[in-house]
């Protein structure tokens, strides 16, 4: 399982690249659907990866 913070990383990463495409073309309201849709993605990407924290069952060590 990728942790948290590499997970929140691609999507940064992801959203940089189109952002700055955005950017260079200078497309206002493009870098402003960007925003949002960053915004969005993030807040539903941590709700599923707290969802993904509660339900996973932690590992026994031997002798547990």
């Amino acid at each position: 399982m990728r942790p948290r913070d590499q997970i929140l990383a691609n999507l940064e990463q992801t959203y940089r690249e189109q952002y700055d495409r955005a950017k260079g073309k200078d497309q206002a309201h493009r870098m402003e659907e960007l925003d949002a849709g960053y915004q969005r993605d993030q807040l539903m990407l941590e709700v599923l990866l707290d969802i993904r924290s509660l339900l996973s069952v932690p590992k026994l060590s031997p002798g547990q």
